[in-house]
């Protein structure tokens, strides 16, 4: 399978009828996410074309954030040439489908530099107190 082009925009973009997109459900503290398949101009007001999976932010009991895909009717979707949106693909990155989207590496790069500046600030104030 192809991978999808870089950017998200040029010919590509342009010829996108279609888009995989997060429709957000759920109440105002407790949001829940749709993944389907929309048109790309759509109005909040009108159905979407097909639910392709759902997404679950808030991390469950065991510290887990749930995802369930559809992962043949996504691959017949993309072979009719739908946009992926990118949380979508920062989804389908961490999931395997896609190769990780290279914003996840940018928020994992960032969480170990506040870990570390964390745990150096730490040792700086057990040395002062000391």
């Amino acid at each position: 399978m192809p991978l999808p082009p870089a950017s998200g925009t040029g010919k590509y973009y342009a010829l996108a009828a279609k888009s995989i997109r997060l429709i957000r459900q759920g109440c105002t503290n407790r949001p829940f996410f749709h993944i389907s398949v929309t048109q790309r101009k759509r109005l909040n007001s009108q159905p979407v074309i097909e639910q392709l999976g759902s997404y679950d932010p808030m991390p469950n009991i065991n510290n887990e954030k749930l995802v369930a895909l559809n992962l043949e009717r996504l691959k017949f979707w993309l072979g009719q040439g739908a946009h992926v949106t990118t949380p979508v693909a920062e989804l389908l990155g961490l999931t395997g489908f896609f190769p990780i989207h290279p914003k996840s590496y940018m928020t994992a790069w960032r969480n170990r530099q506040a870990e570390q500046d964390r745990l150096t600030s730490e040792k700086e104030a057990a040395k002062s107190t000391a």
